[in-house]
């Protein structure tokens, strides 16, 4: 089945022309199927590239999926334009009666702000509370994953020396996890990063468990099966591209920037990157839908209501 989104959305042509299969809201009304109702809160600057990022890996399932557009009620986009966020987006005040059956909080460019200085903050603590009443199952993707391991288990972030910036090996720490199906025991991830989570605060929160890690960027994925999420601090949703963009502009802008680690063919950037983790992307992705469709209600309206387990 293919994700449903609108056909005016940028993604649905990107996506289309990917040869990814979506369907228009009109068509997919007409199948007598409950879809999954899959929130995206993008805090990201370049909302729609974000929005594709997302849709692909989250639409490349059997499962009808509608994909939902949320943004922060007062925080207003300054790099998408507003006839984009008028159309497409819906401010979390507007849904927050809604029920849905899984929500990705992106990250953000704000690492080097205490949460507390975020001019959102107030709102997102909110959303990330309202999830455990509204929501099945949340991912929490780079700083939308921090905070939320923050606000849930007063796990903190930490500044790096430098930023963790390429592509790194990462290690599947838990073989049977229903998340890492599929996985192989070793493989790459992008990662673009000034602040870390480190793995003895996460040991010391009673409940979490790490699911992938790397001995030179630290934990990856952890699952926090009493809030019903997943937090992972680094992209597997990045395009191929991305990190170079990065690079391009920070080294245009005469920022000093060193060139992502493990990314270009030599590590030399007059080579094409190549994308080494997109397999292991639509694994993780995947396997998360598959586990929100097999444990979430079928009446909508029970969703927040039963167990904090997606397992019991």
């Amino acid at each position: 089945m293919p994700i449903t989104l609108p056909d005016t959305l940028p993604a649905y042509r990107a996506l289309s022309d990917e040869g990814v299969m979506v369907m228009a809201a009109g068509r997919a009304r007409n199948q007598d199927i409950r879809p999954l109702r899959i929130a995206l809160l993008n805090l990201m600057p370049k909302k729609i590239q974000t929005e594709t990022q997302f849709a692909r890996l989250i639409g490349a399932t059997p499962l009808q999926i509608e994909l939902h557009l949320i943004r922060m009620t007062e925080h207003q986009a300054k790099t998408t334009n507003a006839a984009h966020m008028d159309e497409f987006y819906r401010p979390f005040a507007d849904v927050r009666d809604q029920k849905y059956d899984g929500l990705i909080i992106t990250g953000a460019p704000i690492e080097h702000l205490p949460y507390s200085e975020v001019t959102y903050w107030d709102e997102l603590k909110q959303v990330m509370d309202w999830t455990q009443t509204n929501v099945h199952a949340t991912f929490g993707v780079c700083w939308g994953g921090m905070a939320m391991i923050s606000h849930f288990h007063g796990v903190d972030k930490h500044m790096l020396g430098e930023k963790a910036f390429g592509c790194f090996k990462h290690r599947n720490l838990d073989p049977t996890s229903p998340y890492l199906r599929g996985f192989s025991d070793e493989f790459v991830i992008p990662v673009s990063r000034w602040t870390e989570i480190r793995e003895p605060e996460i040991e010391a929160a009673p409940g979490l468990r790490t699911l992938l890690g790397s001995d030179q960027v630290g934990p990856c994925l952890v699952e926090d099966p009493t809030h019903r999420a997943l937090y992972i601090f680094n992209h597997f949703e990045y395009d191929s591209d991305t990190l170079k963009d990065e690079y391009d502009r920070d080294a245009a802008n005469g920022k000093p920037v060193k060139v992502p680690r493990n990314y270009y063919p030599d590590d030399n950037p007059a080579n094409a990157p190549l994308n080494r983790w997109r397999s292991h992307a639509h694994l993780l992705y995947g396997n998360w839908i598959s586990e929100v469709y097999l444990t979430t209600p079928f009446d909508e309206t029970l969703i927040g209501q039963q167990s904090t387990d997606l397992r019991t």
